[in-house]
């Protein structure tokens, strides 16, 4: 039998829907189901409520029901005990979710009877260095599917950002901001700072600049095993997010250090080669 958790989009009355009647499916047959416990209470499924921290141990699938931040939400839940993550498509045409709604129960069947695959994808692991006082701990190995971001805060100006590679002093950056992306975050935020689209099949790390006021704007796209070090110089601070989640706000002295995780996620698919069939879709460019 297998162990299927569920992540729901909060504010999709469809997410909640889908998961209660596959639920239900799942139960009927003799598989273990969980829930987060907020959603457990809210759908009536109280013996299936888990922690966050309970959720993925010996999970065999997790399923998101919402678009592509629901999907970084259950990745970030399980990816680190290496479960396979499932994306259902509540949101618009999503880069990570390939299973249209109504299709939800044919594909935990074809799941359950082993006809899928897994694309593993790298994913990043933040930590910050900072001279806080006591009660504020540095964060460390914060994980990301799609990018980490350090960036002026809303009311600031231009930051200034020094820039190490593997130890080495590369520049420093004037700019709005610096990201960090993965072949995966190259179709995020990096896409609207005009960074390179990188197949997700790809690993490496890709720095791209944000506004810069310098002549150097180019993206850098380094091997997976580079460490980036980005710290703030001066006034004034740096906000720093890690998937949408904002994490922290750097001063003078303060860094951040991305490296490739240990843990890839691992996304189950039906359809191999997905990805390039999703980026034509988004953005028109029709066969010939």
């Amino acid at each position: 039998m297998a162990s299927v958790g569920f992540v729901i989009h909060h504010e999709r009355s469809e997410a909640a829907e889908l998961a209660k009647g596959a639920a239900v499916w799942l139960l009927d047959r003799g598989h273990d189901v969980r829930f987060l416990p907020d959603d457990a209470a809210r759908l009536g499924f109280a013996e299936q409520a888990c922690s966050p921290a309970e959720l993925p141990v010996a999970l065999d699938l997790a399923v998101s029901l919402g678009g592509d931040g629901t999907m970084l939400r259950t990745v970030d839940l399980v990816s680190g005990d290496g479960v396979a993550v499932m994306g259902v498509n509540l949101g618009q045409l999503g880069y990570l979710t390939e299973v249209e709604p109504g299709q939800l129960l044919v594909a935990l069947k074809r799941f359950l009877a082993g006809s899928f695959e897994i694309e593993e994808r790298m994913r990043l692991a933040v930590s910050l260095e900072t001279a806080a006082g006591p009660g504020t701990p540095a964060a460390t190995g914060l994980p990301g599917l799609n990018e980490a971001v350090i960036e002026k805060t809303p009311v600031g100006h231009t930051v200034r950002l020094a820039v190490e590679i593997d130890g080495d002093f590369f520049t420093t950056y004037a700019a709005d901001g610096l990201i960090v992306a993965t072949p995966t975050g190259s179709t995020a935020y990096a896409f609207s700072a005009r960074g390179p689209i990188v197949s997700p099949h790809h690993r490496a790390l890709v720095l791209t600049p944000v506004s810069p006021h310098m002549l150097f704007d180019r993206t850098l796209v380094l091997d997976p095993t580079s460490t980036v070090r980005i710290e703030v110089l001066g006034d004034p601070p740096a906000a720093v997010a890690v998937d949408g989640r904002a994490v922290s706000v750097l001063r003078d002295g303060d860094a951040i250090v991305c490296r490739e995780a240990i843990e890839p996620a691992r996304l189950v698919t039906f359809a191999p080669g997905s990805f390039l069939r999703i980026l034509k879709a988004k953005f028109g460019l029709n066969d010939r």
